[in-house]
């Protein structure tokens, strides 16, 4: 994946291609000092900001008419303390920058999501995440914040500092300030041993809490029009290492992954007719594997097939039913669907508004691949996800409103009346957070 970039005309684009936003101007920081004074003089000129990280959101949460931050030159480790088991990193550092050095420096995170090629603040504030029996999101793992809020002035939060603001700001919508930089909790980089294996649905669904429970990172996709799954399970090793192969990651990774599933859905976007046909055939390309690594290297893949996609988390006790509703409602509708459906896990964390806030959650994807309209097919997998008062993923597609967010996040209230004391004028209001978070 590519990061953002803007256009012609100056406008700015994300990566899936569903969102569009025409800045009155950019600026991209070398320093907190010079992010503080950026925002003093839009809020001088009546000018909105947002920050924006290398545009993996498929909402419009950082699109802004106003001033637009661009934090590429806000990067690099300031410190790390080994023996706290702490990073502090600038908070436009990409993702596979930080996985990349802390694991020469002997370190890693506990927990990641699926890509790397986004920023840690824009990664952290929408509430990225992988799946984990134990271990929560990115987010869940962050010890401190230092953010610039809207009258230019830093502050810094943590368990015992400013609290009330760690509690929300550590997935904070942009909504709160702009993040610069980011304290994580590390530890000693282990190994982990990854176990892909295809499964069918309806065992994956019967033996679902089994394989959660004896799995300290469970995952799987299910193939639309097929009763197939590709599962994973991560677990950590005493070793010896045993990476997956040059030839075999090329073959499995970038050429079936990647460029043959990019194949299958150009034919499928050409001939829906096909795509039942192309799934059953896709779902059983991939064979078992086990492979011991680096756990960036485990957690991580590339991702090259550009897509839209929309993430509910519902509760992790209603996931299985929730999957079955899924299943039905595709077979009889007359969808022709033609990209997996991703499931993971995640604890319950203490973060005023993570999708995983006070309960053990489940989440679910669907997608569609970049230029086929998924309108029908998202709208249909919303209106189940939200009968399990699911909590959609803040940097996904869906159509969900603050009345509806108030009443599945207990703690809503305590978010906005945060937001009202640090940002009362609204200087990161968009229309987004207008519509999830209320005027």
């Amino acid at each position: 994946m590519s990061s953002t970039a803007s256009g012609k005309n100056g406008t700015w684009r994300n990566w899936g291609g569903n969102v569009a936003a025409r800045p009155a101007r950019e600026v991209a920081p070398a320093s907190v000092e010079e992010l503080a004074g950026a925002i003093r003089r839009a809020a001088e000129d009546g000018l909105k900001v947002k920050a924006v990280g290398s545009g993996h959101s498929f909402t419009s949460i950082a699109a802004t008419d106003g001033v637009l931050i661009r934090p590429q030159l806000l990067t690099g480790i300031r410190h790390i303390d080994r023996e706290a088991g702490t990073v502090t990193v600038e908070a436009g550092t990409p993702l596979k920058r930080l996985n990349m050095a802390l694991a020469r420096e002997g370190l890693s995170l506990a927990n990641m999501g699926d890509i790397m090629e986004q920023t840690v603040s824009g990664a952290t504030s929408t509430g990225t995440h992988g799946t984990g029996r134990d271990s929560g999101s990115i987010a869940a793992q962050i010890k401190g914040l230092e953010l610039v809020t809207a009258d230019g002035s830093v502050l810094t939060c943590s368990e015992k500092e400013n609290p009330e603001v760690f509690a929300a700001a550590r997935i904070g919508l942009g909504a709160l300030g702009v993040v610069t930089a980011i304290t994580f909790a590390v530890e000693p980089i282990f190994l982990l041993t990854a176990r892909e294996e295809p499964m069918p649905f309806a065992r994956v669904l019967a033996e679902f809490d089994e394989l959660w429970t004896e799995n300290e990172h469970f995952e799987f996709y299910w193939f639309p029009h097929t009763g197939s799954t590709n599962t994973k399970r991560n677990n950590r090793s005493a070793g010896p290492e045993k990476p997956v192969g040059q030839l075999a990651g090329w073959f499995e990774d970038e050429l079936l992954s990647n460029g043959v599933f990019q194949v299958a859905q150009w034919v499928g976007r050409a001939a829906p007719a096909t795509i039942p046909t192309i799934a059953r055939v896709s779902s059983k390309a991939l064979s078992a594997r086990t492979y011991t690594d680096i756990p960036y290297k485990v957690f991580t893949s590339p991702r090259r097939v550009r897509f839209v996609e929309m993430e509910y988390a519902v509760p992790r006790e209603a996931v299985v039913e929730t999957l079955r509703e899924l299943k039905a409602m595709v077979e009889r509708s007359g969808l022709r669907v033609s990209f997996p459906v991703e499931v993971r896990t995640a604890p319950a964390d203490d973060i005023t508004l993570s999708t995983a806030s006070g309960r053990d959650s489940a989440y679910i994807a669907v997608h569609m691949v970049k230029g086929t309209p998924f309108q029908r097919y998202f709208t249909a997998a919303e209106r189940i996800f939200t009968a399990h008062e699911g909590r959609p993923h803040w940097g996904k597609v869906h159509t969900r409103d603050a009345e509806y967010l108030a009443g599945v996040y207990p703690r809503f209230e305590e978010f906005t009346a945060l937001r009202d004391r640090l940002d009362p004028d609204r200087l990161f209001q968009n229309d987004y957070l207008r519509r999830v978070l209320g005027a």
